[in-house]
């Protein structure tokens, strides 16, 4: 059912309402323009309402992705002052532990790069680790923490960006599949079509997450997006045993890595609600819905690894979702020169949530024709060949 109450023509469909298309949605109503936002599902219904609500610095290796997720920060903390108390938005603050001096090595010469792209970063001692966590396990050679890094929960901001975008006057239609584009006699693009209905506009946004390749098949253009598949455990409510956002240096590799087998590193955090969330896996076997039992082996002893504490603890449930993953890791943002009328704001794999906002600004200045606060090159949709390669 549409809701939403700005009359008129459309400026942009935007496909996709998630945390990223909620965002876009948000930016590109409040710059003006008329946005219609459909989805198959409902808010939040794909990977996003299965993020555990990362807003990470300290994962990125300078370069575009690093500085789209400066951005975004920033733009987190704007939002933060308008969205309600039930997004749970927690600068908490990140700790990267390292169980080997050669670890710490590594992430010392990955913190020096960091910082000189504007990433607020502290070495940590071993001896020091205690004050931070004081139920981590002993023996760690040491660790960085990253006080930019924050939290919050991903349905909620989703869904409070797209109410903004509605009191700004977009109308936005849940339950309503797309099921082709419509293309104009010059050859662009002229809106889409739903299982309910046609949207016509001069601009489409292809914010469909995992989806994202299949939605760019129907505009004749190539994305090679793929579903990456990550498991979550979730514990029992318990004390604030974990203060901030934890997790081991081989996470930083697993999230640059390219496999496609199952590979997994402990993310800890708690949360304000009191469960503790453990991840992260990653694995690309399609859209594979079956529960592993391996990868939540796994999680349960990388996590009991790093606080011994929790193996006292119950996990009470255990979710997965899709990450939407690119070859070489950076998302595709803005319009795609193949197929005029099309824009992307896809790809971000399990960073969606945390880049969203820079995502939805960057796009709705595309929109507009407005200058990008963010070189959108390195993000290019037509970076790839038929054969998924960078080109």
């Amino acid at each position: 059912m549409p809701t939403g109450n700005r009359q008129g023509p459309l400026d942009a469909v935007i496909v996709g309402a998630g945390v990223v298309g909620a965002a876009c949605a948000h930016y590109a109503s409040r710059a003006g323009l008329a946005v219609a936002v459909v989805d198959g599902g409902s808010v939040a219904g794909g990977t996003t309402g299965a993020g555990e609500g990362n807003l990470l610095v300290s994962d990125k290796e300078a370069g575009p992705e690093l500085d789209l997720a400066l951005l975004s920060l920033r733009l987190w903390r704007e939002l933060a002052g308008l969205l309600p108390p039930k997004t749970e938005y927690e600068p908490k603050g990140g700790l990267v532990v390292a169980p080997d001096e050669t670890a710490l090595t590594a992430l010392r010469r990955f913190a020096e790069a960091q910082r000189t792209a504007g990433v607020e970063t502290h070495e940590v001692p071993s001896d020091a680790l205690p004050d931070l966590e004081p139920h981590l396990a002993p023996g760690l050679a040491g660790g960085f923490h990253y006080p930019q890094d924050a939290q919050l929960q991903p349905a909620s901001a989703a869904a409070q960006l797209l109410l903004s975008a509605r009191r700004s006057g977009a109308s936005v239609h849940l339950g309503e599949a797309v099921t082709g584009v419509l293309t104009r006699p010059d050859g662009t693009l002229g809106g889409v079509r739903t299982t309910h209905r046609r949207l016509h506009a001069p601009a489409v946004v292809n914010a469909t997450g995992p989806w994202a390749g299949r939605l760019a098949r129907l505009a004749r253009a190539h994305l090679p997006v793929h579903p990456r598949r990550g498991f979550v455990l979730v514990t029992e409510p318990l004390p604030r045993v974990v203060r901030h956002k934890v997790y081991a240096a081989d996470y930083i590799s697993d999230v640059a890595s390219g496999s496609a087998a199952l590979q997994s590193s402990a993310v800890v955090e708690g949360t304000p609600a009191g469960p503790v969330l453990i991840g992260a896996t990653r694995e690309r076997v399609g859209f594979d819905t079956a529960l592993s039992a391996e990868a939540l082996r796994r999680l349960a002893r990388q996590a009991t690894a790093l606080f011994p504490v929790l193996a006292g603890a119950s996990a009470i449930r255990a979710y997965h979702g899709f990450r939407p993953y690119l070859p070489d890791h950076l998302p595709a943002i803005g319009p795609d020169p193949r197929v005029p009328g099309l824009f992307h704001a896809c790809g971000h794999e399990g960073a969606g949530i945390g880049l969203a906002p820079a995502t939805g600004l960057l796009v709705a200045a595309a929109l507009a024709g407005d200058r990008p606060a963010l070189d959108l090159r390195p993000f290019r949709p037509e970076r790839f060949d038929r054969a998924g390669a960078e080109t």
